[in-house]
């Protein structure tokens, strides 16, 4: 690695940190609770959102390059194995990089930063898919 790639700011960094993520994460889950164009992924999440916004924050958190307060609490995040038990489909998937997308907007994320990990989230989303082709 480069001393220059090493320098990098991580996207944690580039966010704002600790309350930016948890802004981001808030404001995600709000958008899924509000929108009615996210309702499909809102019936995903049972009748509370209060400890998925909390897991989010902290799997976010390591994952942008920040603590890792996932990690730290229930280890690897095998993030495959534990949506498993839900339907996740093409409109999951899509509904949840659009509330994202949204919430990264509506907190201020970087529009360099924020298509860089769109990008990572498309991915991510779509491997999490088990439902439809």
């Amino acid at each position: 690695m480069s001393e220059e790639a090493s320098e990098s700011p991580t996207p944690y960094a580039q966010i704002g940190g600790e309350d930016a993520v948890q802004a981001l994460a808030g404001r995600f889950y709000d958008l899924m609770d509000l929108e009615p164009g996210y309702a499909a992924l809102r019936a995903a999440h049972g009748s509370t959102l209060d400890n998925a916004r909390q897991k989010l924050f902290w799997f976010l958190c390591g994952w942008l390059g920040g603590p890792s307060y996932y990690t730290d609490r229930f280890g690897h995040p095998r993030l495959r194995a534990r949506h498993l038990p839900f339907a996740i489909g093409i409109v999951e998937r899509d509904q949840w990089l659009a509330c994202m997308d949204q919430a990264m907007q509506e907190t201020g994320v970087p529009q360099e930063l924020r298509l860089r990990l769109k990008k990572s989230f498309f991915q991510t989303a779509d491997w999490m898919r088990n439902q439809g082709v």
